[in-house]
C-alpha cells in the first residue's frame, strides 16, 4: 500500500446557497429587490411575510417584507465566488455556525457584477451557505429517514478549513 486512499464520503461540498434581501416593507421596493435576485440567480424568488406587527418599524403581520431564493449546484458555487470576491475572500470567524454552515452580507448588489439601473436602485443582501457531505440525504429523504452520525457531520473547524482551502480565504478575529 503506497498511499492512503482518500474516502470520497468525507468530501465537503456546497449543499445550497440561500440569498436573502430584506426590504422591511411591501410594495415597489420589494418588487425591485425581487428583480435583483432574479437577475442574479436566474430563478424567480419567493417572498417572506412578517410574523408579527412591529409599530415602530411600520410593518404589519403577514405583510410581505423580504424576498429570497435557494440556489444549488454549480450556479451556487459561481454566485458564492462573486460574493466572496466582494468581501475580498475575508470572513470573520463568527460567520461560521457550529453545524459547519456560514453566512455573510454585502452592502451593494452592483458589486456582484450586475449593472446599475437607476429605476431599481441599490440593495444589500445576505448570503448563507449550507455545507454537506455525501450521504446527508438519509436525513431528509421521505422513506426510512435516519440520523447522521456525529463524526460524519460537518463541524465549525472543518468548514473553516474547507473555506481556506477552496477559496484561499482569510479568517479574521475582528468583525469587518
Amino acid at each position: 500500500m503506497t498511499a492512503e486512499k482518500k474516502n470520497p464520503m468525507r468530501d465537503i461540498s456546497i449543499t445550497k446557497l440561500c440569498l436573502n434581501i430584506c426590504v422591511g416593507e411591501s410594495g415597489d421596493r420589494l418588487t425591485r429587490a425581487a428583480k435583483v435576485l432574479e437577475q442574479l440567480s436566474g430563478q424567480e424568488p419567493c417572498f417572506s411575510k412578517a410574523r408579527f406587527t412591529v409599530r415602530s418599524f411600520g410593518i404589519r403581520r403577514n405583510e410581505k417584507i423580504s424576498c429570497w431564493c435557494t440556489i444549488r449546484g454549480a450556479k451556487a458555487e459561481e454566485i458564492l465566488e462573486r460574493g466572496l470576491k466582494v468581501k475580498e475572500y475575508e470572513l470573520w470567524k463568527g460567520c461560521f455556525s457550529d453545524e459547519g454552515n456560514f453566512g455573510f452580507g454585502i452592502d451593494e448588489h452592483i458589486d456582484l457584477g450586475i449593472k446599475y439601473d437607476p429605476s431599481i436602485g441599490i440593495y444589500g443582501m445576505d448570503f448563507y451557505v449550507v455545507l454537506g457531505r455525501p450521504g446527508y440525504r438519509v436525513r431528509y429523504r421521505r422513506k426510512q429517514k435516519t440520523r447522521i452520525g456525529t463524526k460524519h457531520k460537518v463541524s465549525k473547524d472543518e468548514s473553516q478549513k474547507w473555506f481556506q482551502a477552496k477559496f484561499d480565504g482569510i479568517l479574521t478575529n475582528k468583525k469587518t
